[in-house]
């Protein structure tokens, strides 16, 4: 059992289970069926890392990697596009935050997995944090286009448009 490699996946998992409890308190924030319902889909995912994680955990834990299965792991789908037009206006302030801290965890998120892929011994480690970077960039991804065309929208109608 090597300590290094499982502190690396038990920083991993409270990760994940941060963005989980995150998209979970901005879909209880929002009044707005669209923007509640997609920040339940990201807790999901984000919870499905977490049951990868956990599972290479305790393969890691128990010196058995090799039954761990990548090929259970599906790849990331292509990002669902919200309708802004369906946000209810009172909304737009807190998807405004929800997105810019959502798009900083991604970032994050990234940054520890591609470290965390340098760094493991591990092979089947070495994948699944690969695939992780594609899910979270797939977040970003999501994240950064509404937040930009959210941010303009917002700043138009308070007035602060960019002159």
């Amino acid at each position: 059992m090597n300590n290094q490699e499982l502190m690396i996946v038990k920083q991993a998992i409270i990760n994940e289970i941060e963005g989980y409890e995150f998209y979970n308190m901005a879909a209880n924030n929002s009044s707005s069926a669209e923007v509640k319902n997609a920040f339940l889909e990201l807790a999901q995912e984000e919870m499905q890392h977490v049951v990868w994680l956990k599972d290479l955990f305790n393969k890691v834990k128990d010196d058995n990697v090799v039954d761990f299965q990548l090929a259970l792991i599906p790849e990331p789908a292509s990002p669902a596009i919200f309708k802004w037009e369906n946000l209810d206006r009172k909304d737009a302030g807190i998807a405004v935050s929800a997105f810019g801290i959502g798009i900083q965890m991604e970032k994050a998120s990234i940054e520890y997995y591609t470290k965390a892929a340098k760094e493991t011994g591990i092979k089947k480690a070495k994948e699944l944090f690969n695939i992780l970077i594609k899910w979270e960039k797939i977040h970003l991804d999501k994240f950064s286009l509404q937040y930009e065309e959210l941010k303009e929208e917002w700043w138009s109608e308070q007035g602060y448009a960019p002159f």
